[in-house]
């Protein structure tokens, strides 16, 4: 995943941009749906490509109307979508990074799918976090589309070489600091924990859940003021500090920018890594590499998950918004979370579905789907240019925290007011 919360990093301009050029929230207008044979667009960023593609490709098989999805690349994603909105060209369907659905809820690039969205049957048991992060002013104006969740992968064959129980995976984080270095004393090129060092994404996505199970908090909940500088959070950074100067984490990992922050662990290299759901679609297990998940815990116990992932919802200017909500409707369906998001190891967006067949058959799906519903996903207007832009204050907040000269606790301190300048600017 962080490469999606990675790849959604986007420019201050950007959404500056956004915000000035999208207008008020559209009210849509009308709570039907229909299916008659209408071409309806969709946009969707590279790194849920697959996973949009999948459901458009059942949706078209089994429909009069016909969607045709567009990719861009995750990079240049949110330019195109502020471009877009200003000059009223958005798509029929637009999926969006979840992180940044706030943004384009408040500032008129969705329409308000209110009335639509409380008709659904089931729309209690749609993922909290991803409703949360795309309503406004009481309105919904997205739907949870595709989640991705931090959790804690751990290889379970080094488990095995290095005496641990592989079916007792951590649960604290000096738990997870002791079994990383009898992993790391195996050596042969074996390390026991990494992160990505240099990529904001992936420290945020990882390292909050430690924070949130640990009983800290990371930003106020209007999403304008930070609240990093805390004793919890100093102490969550200060473990990763000490992991890093132990040796247990590979020197590397400080300048991992994000691309390739996966690529030791599916390599056997890593003994235990915190990374998104996703990431098990692409692993190929074998002799090296047998991979256990569980919750990323805190320094005494719980556990708790970054959501992400994306949203979806009807284009502010869309002139086929029936049909739109048509295929995002039955992108929440039974017959669509269960027999081709399930089926494809996805996550399911609805809790009621989360003891589905293909879950059941393989237990870490059922780890996902748990933490679908205890996870949280920050909300803030300004997430972006504050935490993902690797200009924006919160990148040299955690380098500092993590490998700066200073201690853990004096870093937070010293960047805390840059970090709610950036999210209460604009706001």
């Amino acid at each position: 995943m962080i490469a999606r919360v990675r790849a959604a990093v986007v420019m201050a301009a950007v959404l500056a941009l956004t915000a000035c050029q999208g207008g008020p929230p559209s009210s849509g207008g009308g709570t039907g749906s229909v299916d008659d044979g209408t071409t309806i667009t969709m946009w969707t960023r590279s790194p849920t490509a697959t996973f949009s593609q999948t459901l458009v490709d059942a949706y078209n098989a089994s429909h009069k109307n016909k969607v045709k999805l567009t990719v861009f690349p995750a990079d240049s994603y949110q330019q195109k979508v502020g471009t877009a909105a200003g000059a009223k060209q958005l798509p029929d369907v637009l999926a969006s990074d979840v992180v940044y659905a706030p943004n384009y809820a408040a500032n008129g690039v969705f329409m308000d799918i209110t009335e639509r969205v409380n008709q659904l049957p089931f729309k209690a048991s749609l993922a909290p976090a991803h409703m949360k992060a795309a309503a406004h002013d009481g309105k919904d104006f997205a739907v949870p589309h595709d989640i991705d969740l931090s959790a804690m992968f751990y290889n379970k064959v080094l488990f095995t070489r290095a005496g641990l129980d592989p079916a007792k995976p951590p649960t604290t984080l000096d738990e997870m600091a002791a079994d990383a270095k009898k992993i790391n004393a195996l050596g042969g090129g074996v390390n026991g924990y990494f992160f990505g060092g240099a990529c904001p994404g992936c420290q945020l996505f990882t390292s909050w859940p430690m924070i949130w199970a640990s009983g800290g908090t990371v930003l106020n909940d209007q999403g304008t003021a930070s609240t990093i500088d805390n004793p919890v959070a100093a102490k969550v950074y200060s473990l990763l500090r000490q992991m890093h100067a132990d040796g247990l984490v590979p020197a590397s990992a400080k300048d991992e920018s994000g691309p390739t922050w996966t690529q030791s662990f599916i390599d056997g290299k890593i003994g235990i890594q915190p990374m998104g759901a996703t990431a098990l679609q692409g692993m190929k297990e074998g002799p090296d590499l047998q991979v256990g998940v569980a919750p990323i815990p805190g320094l005494t116990g719980g556990s708790s998950s970054f959501v992400g992932g994306d949203v979806v919802g009807i284009g502010a200017n869309s002139q086929h918004a029936a049909a739109a909500w048509d295929f995002i409707a039955w992108t929440l369906s039974d017959k669509a979370q269960v027999d081709v998001v399930a089926k494809n190891k996805n996550i399911t967006v609805r809790s009621d579905l989360a003891g589905n067949t293909y879950a059941q058959q393989d237990p870490r799906l059922g780890v996902f789907n748990k933490l679908a519903e205890q996870g949280q996903t920050p909300i803030s207007v300004n997430f972006g240019k504050t935490y993902n832009d690797t200009n924006g204050p919160w990148t040299q907040t955690v380098i500092d925290a993590v490998f700066g000269a200073g201690d853990p606790a004096s870093a937070l301190h010293e960047h805390n007011a840059a970090i709610t300048e950036s999210l209460a600017s604009g706001s």
